[in-house]
């Protein structure tokens, strides 16, 4: 079964919206890995604008699952990651002032710069994920890195399935059998959500793990956190 990695980010954007503690981002993380989620990720930025460097601290005691932190390798996000020693750590090669994430790596342009990363945050033991977009040339490049997995970047599958071309998939099968050849583990994330994710588990060989937030937590306002969960669950069986 593909895991499901719950990413919180929204939950912390509610709470800093009042500047208290409502909702409670450690209590959240709990129930959801109570709920039968295997996996909590968080996003950090520079700004801080919604998880906070101390609320990835405070998460170490509380997840107890798979601890995945997602970030721009920039000084400030390795030493963080290098202190907490999370299960993933993810690179995303996301702009200071960007939305969310909107490009994967070029991974062989950046090839020298994101091995000397990767192979620190191993040999402190944290498993190594690098984002990417669909392309067979850049996961060829992912893995002269030398990472142990690679995160596909799903929002352009996403859309073509929301106007109901399902074969926006194919780049996603064919990058997801190369990478099962040469050795990566294969993570997906982002624009999933409770319409599209049994197609793209069904059709994506040796998928190990989806990290959703944004849908998962905007679903959850209208169906409930615990029963958005085991949703998702049903549908990665």
């Amino acid at each position: 079964m593909t895991k499901l990695s719950v990413n919180i980010n929204k939950i912390a954007t509610l709470r800093n919206a009042r500047g208290g503690n409502v909702p409670d981002l450690l209590k959240v993380a709990a129930d959801i890995q109570k709920f039968g989620a295997e996996g909590i990720t968080i996003h950090p930025r520079p700004d801080e604008r919604h998880i906070r460097y101390q609320d990835a601290r405070d998460l170490k005691s509380i997840v107890y699952t798979e601890y995945n932190i997602e970030g721009n390798p920039e000084k400030t996000f390795i030493d963080l990651v290098l202190e907490i020693k999370p299960t993933q750590v993810t690179l995303v090669p996301d702009a200071v002032d960007a939305i969310t994430s909107n490009a994967g790596w070029d991974t062989i342009k950046h090839a020298d710069y994101l091995k000397e990363i990767v192979q620190e945050f191993q040999r402190n033991g944290i498993r190594t994920s690098i984002f990417v977009d669909p392309v067979l040339e850049m996961i060829e490049g992912a893995k002269k890195i030398g990472t142990e997995r690679i995160e596909l970047y799903t929002e352009a599958f996403a859309h073509e399935y929301s106007l109901g071309n399902k074969r926006g998939i194919q780049p996603y099968m064919e990058s997801a059998i190369l990478a099962s050849q040469i050795g990566l583990g294969i993570n997906a994330g982002h624009d999933l959500s409770l319409d599209n994710i049994q197609f793209f588990k069904e059709n994506i060989p040796g998928l190990l793990e989806v990290s959703i937030g944004h849908a998962l937590i905007s679903e959850a306002i209208y169906l409930g956190l615990d029963n958005v969960i085991n949703m998702y669950l049903q549908k990665l069986k």
